[in-house]
């Protein structure tokens, strides 16, 4: 097939790009930036370029946005235009020019403070059911995408996939707090048995997404690694993370205290993914048993994929409290 891929020079475009063309398709690939995987260097809000970018394309797979580390830095007017706007941009084209289906590429971000149960709640059981309550500009705009693109499914009859990718940049995480308490590769490996995934798995799912978007019509995936907990242990969870672990994975400390590591006092949410598993007939390679036995054969965590890829970063500078800025929250009187 011959796809068109938005923000091909990012972390998951690039990812995209580099797997489709291994597996004999042709990649037309649009971004700001010029890249080995660039073959149109412009915006999704220039229409005219996006309808050059679709001639005899079959499906679109839209990954251009503006992501969370740049609320400190870019307008939430940017937000508003590249994200909701270059996304109508994109549907309109595509539908103009007779695509079989767009995937839109948003994220777990999107879920907001639903992800951030109340004091004394077990941890949050996070599906495709769960309502989001986006907290700030960068949900705000993403979840106004998704619904762009239910919308021209419902009124238009483009087929369009929405999905919400868990973490999978292999940057610093952007709390000092957080990088002080622990090894950054301690973190990520924690993060797999609730809400990160290696760069391969999901470009897996975008593309399978990609090939069964005219089947399915519409439809809306959670993609993080596929989590060992059950419903049963939410509530252990939310406050003693490493009890649950010892259950279910008695090798783990052995392996974590070789290296100096920590587990998660407390895990808040959990990203399941077997909707997406079971439609998209997806099979992620990458979770914490896999992680764990690569730790203790002394292999590499991450697929080679992300390796190649690497870190990008999100600005064209550095910055000296992290890898990105944070944004500023207000103190609310009274709270």
């Amino acid at each position: 097939m011959r796809v068109l891929v938005t923000g091909s020079a990012g972390h998951l475009g690039e990812g995209l790009v580099r797997t489709l063309r291994e597996r004999g398709h042709e990649v037309v690939g649009l971004d700001l930036l010029e890249s080995a995987f660039t073959t149109h260097v412009g915006s999704i809000l220039d229409r005219e370029l996006v309808r050059r970018c679709l001639r005899a394309v079959d499906v679109v797979i839209h990954t251009a946005t503006l992501h969370k580390p740049h609320i400190a830095t870019h307008s939430r007017q940017s937000f508003v235009e590249t994200n909701v706007a270059g996304t109508l941009a994109v549907l309109e084209a595509a539908l103009d020019s007779g695509v079989s289906g767009v995937v839109f590429s948003s994220t777990t971000s999107a879920f907001g403070s639903a992800l951030r149960p109340a004091e004394g709640r077990p941890a949050a059981w996070v599906t495709e059911d769960v309502e989001p309550v986006p907290r700030n500009i960068y949900g705000v705009t993403k979840k106004a995408a998704e619904d762009l693109c239910e919308l021209f499914f419902r009124s238009q009859g483009l087929a369009c996939i929405v999905l919400r990718v868990a973490r999978f940049f292999s940057e610093v995480d952007d709390d000092p707090e957080v990088r002080r308490q622990y090894d950054d590769l301690n973190l990520k490996v924690n993060e797999y048995l609730y809400r990160r995934l290696d760069l391969a798995d999901a470009v897996d799912a975008h593309i399978l997404a990609a090939e069964r978007v005219s089947a399915i019509g519409f439809g809306r995936y959670v993609l993080s690694a596929t989590t060992p907990f059950e419903p049963r242990h939410l509530l252990q969870l939310r406050t003693d993370a490493p009890g649950v672990l010892r259950g279910l994975f008695p090798d783990y400390e052995d392996t974590f205290r070789g290296r100096g590591w920590r587990m998660l006092p407390g895990i808040d949410r959990v990203y399941v993914n077997g909707r997406a598993r079971q439609e998209l007939g997806w099979t992620p390679r990458h979770d914490f048993r896999h992680v764990l036995d690569c730790l203790r054969r002394g292999d590499e965590v991450f697929s080679p994929l992300a390796r190649a890829v690497g870190s990008k970063g999100y600005h064209a500078r550095s910055f000296e409290d992290g890898p990105y800025p944070l944004e500023q929250t207000p103190r609310v009187p009274g709270r």
